[in-house]
């Protein structure tokens, strides 16, 4: 199934290209509201919390009507998004995840852009005021918006408290860099503690953080951003150094790897692993689970690295507006829609209310205010830690902005792949990282391939 849908993604920039003109847009009728199919990918409870924002726009007005559906994960709402535009029926809008941002820049008219779609219908939405590391990933190179930032978040390190009491450190300071986790974690191991430390989605927090947060090119091109001849190096001293890393402390017991993507999300609030290297999303289920106490902290890094620490990346998703198919047009009406549907969930009341109930971080400074003059940081210490990362060092630089690599749902995969052969015992950090550069290279150039001019 996997292979399915990556085999679909891979197609979808190619089979959404070469549309014709088109056509007047007919005025939509005033009489009956205009109806805005939204497609999604989150489950329950997300998706019904975003849902209720749906209907709270849906309330708010009398002349559009947003009809939100769930249609899988986010590899499954692409693919079905694919479909629907081959069949000249597809969605108004789509949630799509950020490693997918690549794939979407390059899906030609198949892709309404943000900037345009604003500014036909007289919207403004102040995108000054979203966090850096959050808008830059959603924008071209030139500095347009091309998709609307909605549900964004980090990685971030949470720690058990009463484990490290038990080590005898200080259970109100986490570790800062790398060599204080080493230094922590062998204490908690000394203490008989069987899982000092584990991460959760391994090629994002492991590769991608990592690169971010030192300020070195996960691939050239700005990681990209300049165009479709990129190419990884993520075989560079550092990481390699990282890999070899992780992989002593596997074997020394320091460090247990986890699974993919998500797997290791369990660990930390079931009590088992004292540090926690997971999204930031995370935190609402260990509030719901954890029954020990602990704390937030920004991701670790290397004293040593010249200008380290900068921000971390973003995960989540965006959304973006999509023309119908290959033929037909949306009606003037119906853009409009979708504009006064991406002002609405702007507002930074709105995202705020998103922000506290979810644990995503909110996109915008503004709503980080409306959060704050609410009292829910002195309520939930740590929450705010996620966003002071994200802000931290200021603009974002071409290696701290993000990915826009195509084909990168499948490298993310190859990622994971490579780093379990080196927990495995089958190859070394340099081994890893080399062949992460070479069998990713051959997927951006099969991308590019497909969808150079």
């Amino acid at each position: 199934m996997r292979r399915r849908i990556l085999a679909a993604a891979g197609l979808v920039a190619a089979a959404m290209l070469a549309l014709p003109p088109r056509p007047a847009a007919a005025q939509a009728p005033a009489a009956t509201p205009v109806e805005i199919q939204f497609w999604h990918g989150l489950p329950q409870p997300l998706g019904g919390q975003l849902e209720q924002i749906v209907a709270g726009f849906n309330a708010s007005q009398a002349r559009y009507k947003v009809v939100p559906s769930f249609r899988g994960t986010y590899p499954e709402t692409m693919v079905a998004a694919i479909a629907a535009f081959r069949a000249n029926s597809a969605p108004h809008i789509v949630q799509m995840f950020e490693v997918g941002t690549g794939t979407m820049m390059s899906a030609g008219r198949a892709v309404k852009p943000l900037h345009e779609l604003l500014a036909e219908a007289g919207v403004t939405i102040d995108f000054n005021d979203y966090l850096p590391a959050v808008r830059g990933y959603y924008q071209a190179a030139d500095g347009r918006q091309m998709s609307m930032p909605f549900n964004s978040s980090t990685a971030v390190m949470f720690w058990n408290k009463d484990h490290f009491k038990r080590a005898g450190l200080d259970p109100a300071v986490a570790p800062k860099t790398w060599d204080e986790v080493a230094e922590a974690a062998r204490k908690l191991k000394a203490a008989g503690i069987a899982c000092p430390l584990t991460s959760s989605w391994p090629g994002w927090i492991q590769v991608e953080q990592v690169s971010a947060l030192h300020n070195i090119p996960l691939a050239t091109l700005g990681n990209g951003f300049d165009g479709l001849g990129a190419t990884l190096q993520v075989n560079n001293p550092l990481l390699v150094r990282h890999m070899n890393n992780l992989i002593e402390w596997q074997k020394a017991g320091l460090f247990r790897y986890g699974g993919r993507d998500s797997t290791a999300d369990a660990l930390f609030p079931a009590g088992e692993c004292s540090m926690a290297l997971v999204s930031s999303g995370a935190r609402s289920r260990i509030t719901r689970e954890a029954r020990f106490e602990w704390g937030t902290a920004m991701l670790p890094y290397y004293r040593d690295v010249a200008g380290a620490p900068r921000n971390s990346i973003i995960g989540g998703a965006s959304f973006w507006a999509l023309n119908r198919g290959t033929q037909g047009a949306r009606a003037v009406e119906e853009w409009k829609g979708v504009a006064e549907f991406y002002r609405y969930i702007s507002q930074p009341e709105i995202d705020a209310k998103w922000h506290m109930e979810t644990g995503y971080v909110p996109v915008r400074r503004a709503s980080y205010e409306v959060a704050r003059a609410a009292g829910f940081y002195d309520r939930n210490p740590g929450s705010d830690v996620p966003i002071e990362q994200l802000l931290r060092g200021g603009e974002t630089t071409a290696n701290t902005r993000g990915i826009r690599l195509g084909g990168y749902v499948e490298i993310r995969n190859i990622i994971q792949e490579e780093m379990e052969k080196a927990f495995q015992g089958q190859q070394n950090g340099k081994q890893a990282m080399d062949a992460i550069v070479q069998r990713g290279n051959a997927v951006l150039r099969n991308f590019e391939r497909a969808n150079r001019g």
